[in-house]
């Protein structure tokens, strides 16, 4: 995936202990309508990491599944999208840092969820969507829920604050909103402040006031997206969740990489990935 293929494929990770037909079918759909390559990963880890024979025969077992569910991906994508070209990979090491490598030079990197609580975040060794999110260089779409096609008219949701990370989502969910023919729900959350009344109100225009200049010369790059501003006031996440019940994908912004173990990530991108009913995309500054 280097040399003039750089950033021309789109990349989606493959468990194979748990469903990927969802992510699956996310990726093929959106390589298509981007006229993207496809990529299929299935990453498992290396001998050399098994230190006993029963972590020897389970890696076995997982490179034996890996290898069948590459070859039945493959056939599936292709049915779904018959020109679209895929290729796959089986490769060795631990599957946060083999995606997170490959995030590198990629359009985009499709993961599916498997809804983790927090703790079996820090502690399973299947957990990818966070540390990969929080550590990738290109934009990662988590699918754990189908995006809500039947939804009319159709919408993406983009979370905006401000900063550069938003900016940088609000790029991305224009483009995609253009896409698929969908509207653009441009949301910045308000919290109540300790004093109501006056100060309630010229923050909440002051919050306005940066959704409008954040958005402002979008229009006219995409005039055929319906753009919404909405500032609602209360929980970040509960609200930016809300907006999404029925969206094509909620986009935000995430600011940094890395931190302990690569597992840091912004508050509100970590309860979107737990609490949202559609695709979320986070995105990184560039």
């Amino acid at each position: 995936m280097k040399g003039s293929d750089e950033g021309r494929e789109l990349v989606v990770g493959l468990d194979p202990v748990r469903d990927w037909h969802l992510p699956l079918a996310w990726a093929a759909d959106e390589a298509h309508r981007r006229r993207l390559g496809l990529h299929l990963v299935v990453a498992v880890p290396s001998q050399r990491d098994s230190h006993h024979a029963g972590g020897t025969l389970r890696q076995i077992a997982l490179r034996q599944a890996g290898e069948r569910v590459l070859e039945e991906g493959l056939n599936w994508a292709r049915d779904r999208h018959p020109e679209l070209g895929v290729t796959s990979d089986l490769l060795e090491g631990s599957p946060a840092s083999v995606l997170g490598d490959l995030s590198h030079g990629v359009r985009m990197l499709v993961l599916g969820s498997r809804h983790l609580s927090r703790t079996e975040e820090f502690f399973s060794a299947g957990a990818l969507v966070i540390p990969v999110a929080a550590q990738a260089s290109c934009p990662v779409v988590v699918v754990g829920d189908a995006e809500h096609v039947t939804q009319q008219p159709p919408y993406v949701v983009v979370g905006i604050d401000g900063s550069e990370s938003s900016k940088a989502a609000l790029a991305f969910a224009y483009a995609e909103a253009d896409l698929r023919g969908a509207e653009l729900r441009a949301i910045s959350v308000g919290q109540t402040p300790v004093f109501r009344l006056h100060d309630e109100e010229a923050a909440l225009q002051s919050q306005r006031r940066m959704l409008h200049e954040t958005t402002a010369g979008w229009p006219e790059k995409y005039p055929d997206v319906v753009l919404k501003h909405e500032v609602p006031v209360g929980h970040p996440v509960e609200e930016l969740a809300t907006a999404a019940e029925h969206a094509l994908a909620v986009v935000v912004g995430r600011r940094g990489r890395g931190g302990y173990s690569g597992m840091h990530l912004g508050s509100v991108v970590h309860g979107l990935l737990h609490r949202a009913h559609c695709p979320v995309v986070t995105v990184p500054v560039e």
